[in-house]
């Protein structure tokens, strides 16, 4: 059963993805909270599968929550997922640093919002090829002058590690990554996992954003 805390200051919005998220047999919702104080005190007390935070809200908002939950390490198991009315924004990309597992915009399909809470709580990749090319563009559209945060766990990567994450951050799936390195696709998905847990990242999106802010992928490289 995947258990999911819903986090957002309009109770309409919560009460329309919990009436979404109730019709499922695997999932179910464990507590809802209207702020990010009260988010962090239920996520501890109910140590959730996926915690759905909305960006914006009073008190304590979703970037500093998610924030919290990513550093609490008996929170390890709780996967963040931003809720957002803004689509790839600055916000976003802050919480995607803070720790977030990805983001989903509050208009999406609700096929794709169910998909989105079950991969995330699976801990796999959240972000679908085409979100996090999103992502790649904002740092193609304003490039790097030079790396802006060493990260010396990189040097702890092999060869193919390196040339996993490599193309993780370019935004392609496990299985165009086994194609270009001439792999099975569960091998190029023991790469990435090894290098995230090398490089101490929760997901393929900080993985993304590590890459180019260390500079291990710079926007302009092939």
């Amino acid at each position: 059963m995947i258990r999911v805390l819903l986090v957002d200051d309009q109770p309409l919005i919560r009460s329309g993805f919990r009436a979404l998220l109730d019709l499922e047999d695997d999932i179910e919702v464990v507590a809802e909270a209207a702020d990010g104080r009260e988010a962090l005190v239920l996520a501890r007390a109910h140590r959730p599968d996926v915690a759905l935070v909305d960006i914006r809200m009073p008190v304590v908002d979703g970037i500093e929550t998610t924030r919290r939950i990513a550093a609490d390490p008996s929170l390890a198991g709780t996967h963040v997922v931003i809720l957002t009315n803004y689509g790839m924004d600055e916000y976003v990309l802050d919480a995607l640093r803070a720790g977030a597992a990805g983001f989903l915009v509050k208009d999406v399909l609700p096929e794709d919002f169910l998909h989105a809470v079950r991969v995330a709580a699976r801990g796999d990749a959240l972000l679908a090829p085409s979100i996090t090319r999103r992502l790649i563009h904002r740092y193609l559209d304003r490039p790097l002058p030079a790396p802006v945060r060493p990260v010396p766990a990189l040097e702890e990567l092999t060869g193919r590690e390196r040339e996993a994450v490599a193309l993780v951050a370019r935004g392609l799936s496990n299985d165009e990554i086994a194609g270009r390195m001439v792999i099975s696709p569960s091998t190029a998905k023991t790469h990435v996992n090894r290098a995230m847990t090398k490089l101490g990242v929760r997901d393929r999106a900080q993985l993304v954003v590590l890459a180019y802010e260390s500079g291990l992928v710079t926007p302009n490289s092939p």
